[in-house]
């Protein structure tokens, strides 16, 4: 067995306007889900690593109690079963109440799922910080809400820069999986080309193909913004 390639060519060429669009709602996915899971995993990373405090009062202890067996629960979720799954699962089970589409609840479903490995990715970020920063913030007059947004939380990224980037790329791949509940991304899109050409082989090489460029470029550009990142951190230092 073997690829033709001629076919693949002609498959990419006859249906461009079908892999456009699937190739578009998967960046969107990406990125979307990137940046919104991010931001999840920022509130998330950000509430298990506070520290219940001796001198807490008893309401307020059980408020970081409860947030962290929260946190904890959601991270066990959806860190130990499949998005495709959660797709499924929360697709069907919000339908009848929110009446989305399979579009809609993608993005949210992908935003989830990405957050709770942002938290970690984050909360190791900020574990991976000098302490004593933390010390000498408090000790110049910043309170702790100030040392988290000024001195911890910039360098947290800083340091957890790769493992975002890798979560895009991870994004751009895992997309496919919500082709379940109807969503037209590339998986979606190709499964649709190779039904009508019953060229399959060529069909999901021209695919790969796509999902190696998609996946070549984003890894290129969070590289160089890395590098950049890295150099203003050098340069700051001096």
């Amino acid at each position: 067995m073997s690829v033709d390639f001629t076919k693949a060519w002609e498959i990419l060429v006859r249906n461009f306007s079908q892999f456009q669009y699937g190739i578009e709602i998967t960046v969107i996915y990406a990125i979307v889900g990137t940046v919104t899971g991010l931001l999840i995993g920022l509130l998330i990373g950000a509430i298990r690593v506070i520290e219940i405090d001796e001198y807490d009062n008893t309401g307020v202890k059980v408020l970081k109690k409860f947030l962290k067996v929260l946190t904890d629960f959601y991270l066990w979720v959806f860190r130990g079963t499949p998005m495709l799954v959660q797709a499924m699962f929360l697709y069907y089970l919000l339908k009848p109440i929110l009446g989305w589409t399979g579009l809609t609840a993608g993005l949210v479903i992908i935003s989830v799922n990405t957050g709770a490995y942002m938290a970690e990715i984050i909360r190791s970020g900020i574990q991976s910080i000098d302490i004593g920063q933390s010390e000498a913030a408090k000790s110049i007059g910043l309170s702790t809400p100030q040392t988290f947004k000024k001195i911890i939380l910039p360098q947290a990224i800083k340091n957890s820069f790769p493992s975002i980037g890798n979560q895009l790329i991870i994004n751009i791949k895992d997309s496919s999986m919500l082709n379940v509940i109807s969503v037209t991304e590339l998986y979606f899109q190709s499964t649709s080309v190779a039904g009508s050409t019953y060229q399959y082989t060529e069909t999901f090489f021209v695919a790969m193909l796509i999902y190696l460029f998609l996946t070549t470029i984003a890894s290129l550009i969070m590289n160089y913004f890395e590098k950049r990142m890295y150099k203003g951190y050098i340069w700051e230092g001096h």
